[in-house]
């Protein structure tokens, strides 16, 4: 509102009249938002809408799912025998606990009858062994010449190289650090606490850098054993060097003789995966959709539970689209071509490349429509055009997985190593941790014990 600069008194009177209705509607504002404070206050405070909570906050339970809650319980079922803790047939040794006198009238007692059992298990004190071993110079009479045993031929099982612990103390190491994911810092006091053994930090690098240097030959064959496959999983993950970004790539095959074959590298270009699996592989690639797997002119199956984690995404609450019910059809009708897809392994061999043809189809006459337009499925539109051919691959060879659950198991114990220790210092501990990775994870894979592996390993060089 502007006054002129010399108004008259109309101008006032008519100015004076519109303030006046301006102050009554506030006052009536301000008393419909006093009582709206007061029954808001009897209400209680109210928790927040969904809509309102950030992406990481989990929604409450429903009722009936809190633990508080008695939930109906159902009638115990009979069983069959008893699921006691049996005992073990062969104890370390046996103990007979006995009352001597009676404790009523003093009365020596002997003999008795066999009341109950109880076991009890224990670890005793270990301290580490250490062995000095001699070596005698001898003197031959007849060729006049003096013979000392080498130490490298005499301790090739005992010890690795020149080191002064031995083989397997330095697979419990190897162990530890890989298997458990324990920090080297803590190994060094668990080795004081359980054997008594004092190593350095530094002593437990060089210890893990020999046994790296050891499975050389086996970290080879294992790279061979992927690009012999005739499919291989394909991830890769963020680690750290020296403070400076790069990426852990694996490279996984299925099966009981399956492989873990790890490299660290600071590019996340094709170069890696071609250099790993090299250019004239000719199997299948499983991975996402990250594009540095599309230098392979080869098959490829990209990973389903991405593509559908994104759907769920698209329509979950937390999205901008909860109550959009052409987009949950649309997503209920892709994931239902999945499901049917997944269920094609009856299919004859004969027919299976046209029941890929087939689902590619309806695939895309669900895809294309939304491609060029504003719709919230374009993106997930788009990425399904573009992929098309790779994506039903598991229907023509029913052994290859529709999905790249495979390599994301994998590389889960990388990623928790990573969060333990922040990456590595130098370029030679990013290759003895991906050298270890790979034995102890492919030992893990095959069900062999990764302890007496390692020893084994190391005792016989392969």
């Amino acid at each position: 509102m502007t006054l002129p600069e010399q108004p008259t008194i109309e101008q006032l009177l008519a100015i004076n009249a519109e303030l006046r209705e301006i102050i009554g509607s506030l006052h009536e504002r301000i008393a419909e938002l006093e009582s709206e404070i007061v029954r808001l206050r009897k209400q209680g405070p109210k928790p927040p809408a969904l809509s309102d909570l950030p992406h990481f906050v989990k929604p409450n339970k429903t009722k009936g799912e809190s633990k508080n809650e008695p939930k109906e319980r159902k009638g115990r079922r009979q069983r069959d025998r008893g699921y006691s803790r049996p005992l073990d047939p062969n104890p370390t040794r046996t103990e007979t606990h006995a009352v001597d006198q009676c404790p009523d009238c003093g009365h020596n007692l002997t003999g008795g009858t066999l009341h109950s059992q109880r076991e009890v298990i224990d670890i005793p004190p270990v301290m580490a062994e250490v062995v000095r071993h001699r070596f005698l110079a001898r003197w031959c009479g007849v060729c006049k010449k003096r013979h000392i045993p080498r130490s490298i031929d005499a301790l090739s099982s005992a010890v690795l190289g020149q080191h002064r612990f031995g083989i397997r103390l330095t697979s419990l190491v190897a162990h530890l650090v890989n298997v458990c994911r324990v920090p080297v810092r803590t190994v060094k006091k668990l080795l004081a606490s359980l054997f008594g053994v004092n190593i350095s930090t530094g002593g437990i690098i060089a210890l893990l850098k020999s046994i790296a240097q050891a499975g050389a030959a086996t970290y080879d064959d294992l790279r061979e054993q992927v690009r012999s496959s005739p499919f291989v999983h394909a991830d890769e993950t963020g680690f750290r060097e020296d403070g400076l970004n790069g990426y852990l790539w694996s490279f996984s095959t299925p099966g009981p003789s399956g492989v873990r074959y790890f490299v660290r590298d600071p590019s996340r270009g094709h170069q890696v995966p071609e250099e790993v699996l090299g250019s004239n592989y000719r199997g299948i690639i499983v991975s996402d959709f990250y594009s540095g797997y599309s230098y392979h002119l080869g098959l490829h199956q990209h990973c389903w539970v991405h593509l559908l984690r994104d759907l769920k995404k698209l329509t979950d609450t937390y999205t901008t689209y909860p109550d959009d019910e052409p987009l949950k059809q649309w997503a209920g009708q892709v994931h239902g071509l999945y499901m049917e897809a997944t269920s094609s392994c009856w299919v004859r061999k004969k027919d299976r490349t046209r029941a890929r043809e087939r689902f590619q189809r309806r695939l895309m006459a669900l895809a294309r429509p939304f491609v060029k337009t504003n719709a919230p499925q374009a993106i997930l539109a788009k990425r399904m055009v573009r992929f098309e051919p790779e994506l039903f691959t598991f229907v023509e060879h029913p052994h290859v997985p529709p999905d790249n659950n495979a390599a994301e198991r994998a590389i889960r114990p990388a990623v928790v190593i990573r969060k333990v220790s922040g990456g590595t210092r130098s370029e030679r501990g990013s290759n003895t941790r991906a050298v270890l990775m790979s034995l102890f994870g492919t030992w893990q894979a095959r069900n062999v014990d990764p302890l007496e592996a390692c020893v084994n390993m190391l005792r016989t060089g392969a």
